[in-house]
């Protein structure tokens, strides 16, 4: 009977299929990256400016790390 095999940890997937989209060069994984999640930050704040408290019964919208915020689980 041979062992079980570890499973590779989803992030090590992401990672290896994020740098073989760029061609193995890190640089511009890490440049596409951080320009997706600027538009993301841009994407929550204007839901953040468009959406009324009373539509989500008092919940907002807003970056987790904005003024030192924790994420919630």
């Amino acid at each position: 009977m041979s062992a079980a095999q570890p499973a590779t940890p989803p992030e090590l997937d992401e990672l290896s299929a994020a740098l073989a989209w760029h061609n193995g060069d890190a640089i511009a994984t890490i440049r596409t990256l951080l320009d997706d999640c600027r538009q993301l930050r841009e994407q929550l704040a204007l839901a953040e400016i468009s959406m009324s408290i009373g539509f989500t019964r008092g919940w907002r919208p807003s970056c987790a790390d904005k003024e030192g915020a924790q994420p919630t689980a």
